[in-house]
């Protein structure tokens, strides 16, 4: 509010100038009756002039003012005209004359430079705009734009951090360091300069940093990486010099640069050489970095989802000498995420963290939180005091599916078709033999999708064999094969599902090793590279003789899984069928309910909210996903064209 009726004033400041200025120019352009001198003359000599008043040198072009027989006044411009006395006097009319006004030496100069003050004041209010109108006006672009939290106002601790105790063992020591450096400093020993955070996005990296400044009770620099780079040359350096001379004299104290990458990619890179300005500002950080006092307890931490994209220099010793991960949750860190979260809003008695977290492996501690809040929002929707288990499941799967379109209208021959897609997935998952349980099938339009089939992991998994992405494959598969055995036609339903299917057989072939034809061998290497800035074009290793090979033996796994898919679905009809009038009838069924199907009975009624089986976050295809912070569970939308 503060900067809004600043500007105001400064524009009603400018506005008030430019009209005292146009009413300066044209104080003499009064409204009159302006009459040609012609006229003028003749109105004379007809006696139709009472008097007038001659101001200023006729030569000069003076106007004239006088009055008519009728009373209204009126204005000529008279050019040199010697005879005009004479015909005022022998027309008796009565005139007088009086010097022009001039305007005096101050106005002269004041309208003379205005133009110029005014160019440089809307210069100078612009500049402030584009540098956030910070303190120093517009001369201060070299000034830090940390945020700085003291010891009083950071309140957060290593309480309110969890699913990360390795990441937490990690840094108690800058802790320790922090709150005693003579202990440290007595036996010789230096405490890392730099600490980089690294991990997905949403695992609590910021919060971590945040609460290593709570615990030792020091102050608490935050800056973004994309704070330093500005348009000007020099402003960024300027801006890194600044944020340390703060931090010197606040030590012992910990400088937090959230999103480092932004400024410290790999120098002398990318097309075109990189950007001056934001090499000059990492330079600039590195200098300061290895040149601080060893006495000096300045800590530096930074955050980044991105390492492989540092620059060598930004993390050789010295500088950001100690890498620590802070990787996604477990199913015990899960458990403490949500116990935390859940402090804030009032939870009924049936609610078990450790069951949630059961149900959302893959999820991220900012995942989790959104989780809590979206569950809290449905609660209040239904105008409960408690947010039970049936927010909890509404909650994920509004976060998983999107939200329900209720309002779609679907023929009965679509949703029919639908409903034959569901099944053979599911169908197909159930008599797999290392498939994911499937926990949930639906026909509901949510999102995108028409329909979902949810698969639950047992277990958090940290890879993947052959055998389980083969199986995935054929699942993925089992919707078109449904819609051609029992709809007899095909759909741009699947196209999700063979987009996926193709790059898990790719992967298999070209990434994994997983080929008994072309063996363990990585072909296709060097993707991506360009969007890295480390080369400017890709590079292919690979004869046109082996690229058919890989386009083979891609094919060969996709026949082979499809067959499969066909073959389960036509020795297992009754269960499709069954378990598609199920979906007709009731629209989403549960994981006891396809049991009952597969086992030849009547689908139950549903389970009530509360049991083990929770619904599962969706995922990409996991055959992108084989590190221990991709794993992700195996279900997602299928989605239409």
């Amino acid at each position: 509010m503060n900067n809004i009726g600043k500007n105001i004033a400064i524009w009603v400041i400018i506005g008030v100038v430019l009209m005292t200025v146009f009413n300066q120019f044209n104080k003499r352009q009064e409204t009159q009756n302006t009459v040609e001198y012609s006229q003028f003359i003749s109105d004379v000599e007809t006696g139709k002039v009472q008097s007038l008043t001659i101001e200023g040198h006729p030569l000069r072009g003076q106007w004239l003012k006088g009055k008519r027989s009728d009373g209204s006044t009126f204005a000529t411009y008279a050019p040199y005209d010697p005879q005009l006395v004479d015909d005022l006097i022998k027309n008796n009319v009565r005139f007088s004359a009086k010097p022009e006004e001039e305007p005096s030496l101050l106005m002269n100069i004041f309208i003379s430079w205005f133009p110029m003050l005014l160019l440089i004041g809307v210069w100078v209010f612009f500049m402030r705009q584009m540098q956030g109108g910070g303190k120093g006006g517009a001369f201060s672009f070299g000034k830090s734009k940390a945020r700085m939290l003291d010891q009083d106002t950071n309140t957060v601790t290593f309480a309110d951090v969890a699913g990360c105790d390795e990441a937490k063992e990690e840094v108690k020591e800058i802790v320790d360091y922090l709150r005693d450096p003579s202990r440290y400093q007595s036996l010789g020993g230096r405490i890392p300069r730099g600490i980089l955070l690294c991990g997905s996005p949403g695992t609590g990296k910021t919060l971590l940093a945040k609460a290593i400044a709570g615990e030792a009770k020091v102050p608490f620099f935050s800056i973004s990486g994309s704070d330093f780079v500005e348009m000007f040359v020099g402003v960024g350096a300027a801006r890194v010099r600044d944020m340390f001379e703060q931090a010197k004299k606040s030590s012992p104290c910990i400088i937090f640069i959230d999103e480092i990458d932004a400024v410290g990619r790999q120098r002398g890179a990318g097309l075109g050489g990189g950007n001056d300005e934001r090499e000059q500002t990492l330079n600039q950080l590195l200098v300061e970095m290895d040149g601080f006092d060893t006495n000096t307890t300045v800590i530096v931490i930074a955050a980044t989802n991105r390492p492989d994209v540092l620059d060598p220099a930004l993390q050789r010793p010295g500088r950001f000498d100690r890498q620590v991960v802070v990787p996604l949750p477990d199913i015990r860190g899960r458990e403490q995420i949500l116990s935390v979260h859940m402090r804030r809003v009032p939870i009924a008695a049936d609610v078990e963290a450790g069951i949630i977290a059961r149900g959302t492996p893959g999820f991220s501690g900012a995942d989790l939180a959104n989780l809590v809040n979206e569950a809290a929002l449905f609660a209040a929707r239904r105008a409960k005091r408690l947010v039970d288990m049936e927010d909890f499941e509404s909650a994920k799967d509004k976060i998983m599916m999107g939200a329900e379109r209720k309002s779609m209208v679907m023929s009965e021959e679509e949703k029919r078709n639908t409903a034959y897609h569901e099944s053979g997935h599911a169908v197909v998952a159930k008599m797999l033999p290392k498939s994911d349980p499937v926990h949930k099938v639906t026909i509901i339009p949510r999102g995108r999708a028409l329909g979902v089939t949810m698969q639950l992991p047992e277990q958090d998994r940290f890879a993947y064999d052959r055998g389980y992405l083969l199986d995935r494959i054929a699942i993925l598969f089992g919707g078109r094969v449904a819609e051609e055995l029992f709809m007899q036609q095909m759909t741009t339903g699947a196209s999700n599902d063979f987009e996926r299917a193709t790059q898990m057989a790719r992967d298999m072939v070209t990434r994994y090793g997983m080929s008994d034809r072309l063996g363990p061998m990585i072909y296709g290497d060097n993707e991506g590279e360009v969007f890295l800035g480390r080369s400017i074009t890709t590079h292919k290793n690979l004869s046109e003789a082996t690229l058919q090979q890989v386009d083979i033996e891609i094919r060969r796994i996709i026949d082979e899984q499809y067959g499969l898919a066909r073959r389960l679905l036509e020795e297992n009809r009754d269960k499709v069928e069954a378990m598609t009038a199920a979906l007709l009838e009731l629209e989403t069924i549960d994981a006891d309910q396809i049991n009952d199907i597969m086992a030849g009975l009547p689908p139950r009624a549903a389970h009530v909210l509360g049991s083990s089986r929770t619904a599962a976050k969706p995922a990409e295809p996991v055959a992108d996903a084989p590190a221990a912070e991709d794993a992700a569970p195996s279900a997602a939308p299928d989605e239409t064209v």
